[in-house]
């Protein structure tokens, strides 16, 4: 507000000077100028006549010499009034209205009105800053849940797509450089209802600051970033950032244990989907063999940690600029990979695996197609930067395709959505292959072809009064009771409840007789019936 009113002071200061020198000149000539009255009579004008006068004939409404007729001195002044006061009346307009489209003012207008959109917020929000395909991805999961988000990103083009979005919650969205920590405050940084601050934009510096000022300025409110910069990162955790998510490391950890643990893959893959997809078939990567790596840079240097760790592979990494991006100990074949010559010299005849992981999407498709010319049995992991190019990977018909924007936008989607269903992910991956494999199992018969629903319950009188109810009374429910159709309670809803927390208590896959107490959180999925019925 404050940027408001200094603009329109600095810019129409002298407008309004003239205006108000001119005026006080009109009326006071009229004022000292002896006229007469109906009688002929001397008569003056007082200050209010004069100023009535003045006004109309300023605005060019004529309502004629008033009180009585004036005199020839009177209709001079008059006429020098109109066209002094005319001349200034358009210096004034013209200035206001280039006011108006000033750059500056329109963009202190849309931030003033930004700002008291957030202010005036009832419901629990997030702060979203970046707005590309990470953070648009990350909107939308939020809105399709009646979750509540603020964006800001610093390119208008971004901004004005957000707002073609067809979202189903209305998401105020500011152009700004989100690194300034007042454009932070005007988003919501320090509204008690802002639940948390997630930084998603393209550059680990911007949001580094991010986390940084939003710690300093609200020590207590969850900050969620995205890394790709193992230094970025731990400058994060030491101000810390409560969760950071680096694509490539996610990714390759993510291929490691779908060479270890098919099921627990196909597992994740179920219960992070959006609801309503069909299921994903289980992908089954070599687990002893040659990999081909094409690519050395952070996604290809992710990759090749993490395979490393699986006995049985034998990695060959082809990069075509080593001596920017380093090169393994075992050294590298130099080529780009979408010669057949690179992938000879890299033995494409005997690999069971590639990994076609360049920065450009092009040279990506065309190692593809060369290396399944030379291979056509390569269990084929590709990279994909562009959104816009998901069309020609489905083409080429890769096993894996990896999208870092979808990675991290779907990890931050499940942890706002769901917490707990993070946490039981971080437990189910110390189980063995065979549970995960049971609970597949368990959930295919459940929902048949679509992806699980997945919801949390807390025992507390908001969501589960009549528990709390009846446990306050004496009497006991189990887990079980929750899971009875309230139409038929011999009948079981078609839902698994996954996970228990009882304060530090954790029980994976808890049985139905265990005892809910008031507190405990409970973890389901199922069909979407199920959620409803035992509301």
């Amino acid at each position: 507000m404050e940027h408001v009113i200094f603009l329109i002071f600095r810019r129409m200061s002298a407008p309004l000077l003239s205006l108000i020198t001119t005026y006080t000149v009109a009326v006071l000539g009229l004022v000292l100028i002896p006229g007469q009255d109906g009688d002929g009579n001397p008569w003056a004008m007082d200050f209010f006549h004069a100023f009535y006068v003045v006004s109309y004939t300023a605005t060019t409404i004529v309502f004629g010499e008033i009180p009585y007729e004036f005199t020839d001195a009177q209709r001079a002044w008059v006429i020098f009034s109109i066209y002094a006061t005319v001349v200034v009346w358009f210096y004034s307009l013209g200035t206001l209205i280039a006011l108006l489209q000033d750059k500056t003012f329109q963009r202190a207008m849309t931030e003033l009105r930004f700002a008291r959109r957030v202010r005036h917020r009832r419901e629990p929000f997030y702060l979203v800053c970046g707005y590309g395909e990470t953070g648009g991805a990350l909107v939308r999961a939020l809105t399709d849940r009646n979750q509540h988000a603020v964006t800001i990103d610093i390119d208008q083009d971004r901004i004005n797509l957000l707002k073609l979005e067809n979202l189903r919650e209305y998401v105020p969205a500011l152009c700004a450089d989100a690194r300034r920590p007042e454009h932070l405050v005007e988003a919501g940084l320090k509204h008690s209802l802002c639940a948390g601050v997630v930084a998603l934009t393209n550059v680990n510096e911007t949001n580094l600051k991010i986390a940084i000022a939003s710690k300093l300025m609200h020590p207590e409110i969850r900050v969620i970033c995205r890394a790709d910069s193992h230094d970025i990162e731990a400058n994060m955790a030491s101000f810390g950032t409560d969760h950071i998510y680096d694509p490539f490391d996610t990714f390759a950890l993510y291929l490691l244990t779908a060479i270890q643990a098919p099921c627990l893959t196909l597992m994740h893959e179920w219960l992070t989907g959006l609801s309503g997809d069909r299921l994903k078939d289980p992908i089954y990567p070599p687990a002893s063999g040659l990999w081909i790596l094409c690519g050395y840079g952070r996604f290809g240097k992710a990759v090749y940690k993490h395979l490393k760790r699986q006995e049985g592979v034998d990695l060959v990494v082809v990069e075509a600029t080593p001596e920017r991006t380093g090169t393994p100990e075992e050294g590298c074949v130099v080529g780009r990979g979408t010669e057949a010559e690179t992938l000879e010299q890299a033995e494409i005849g005997r690999a069971v695996g590639l990994v076609a992981g360049t920065d450009d999407d092009a040279n990506k498709l065309s190692i593809i197609m060369t290396a399944r010319e030379l291979n056509p049995d390569l269990f084929v992991v590709a990279r994909e930067n562009h959104l816009d190019n998901e069309e020609l990977f489905d083409a080429v018909d890769a096993h894996v395709v990896m999208h870092p924007s979808s990675i991290v936008a779907n990890r931050i989607r499940v942890l706002l959505a769901t917490p707990l269903l993070t946490e039981f992910e971080s437990y189910a991956l110390h189980q063995e292959d065979a549970w995960a494999c049971e609970l597949v199992s368990r959930i295919a018969a459940l929902v048949h072809e679509q992806v699980p629903h997945v919801w949390e319950v807390q025992v507390d009188d908001a969501q589960a009064h009549a528990v709390c109810e009846a446990t306050e009374r004496g009497g006991v429910v189990s887990l079980g009771d929750l899971l009875r159709d309230p139409r038929d309670r011999e009948r079981r809803l078609p839902a698994i409840a996954l996970l228990l927390l009882h304060n530090s208590q954790r029980e994976l896959l808890p049985s139905d007789e265990l005892r809910l107490r008031q507190g405990d959180r409970v973890l389901f999925c199922g069909r979407v019936c199920a959620r409803s019925r035992m509301r």
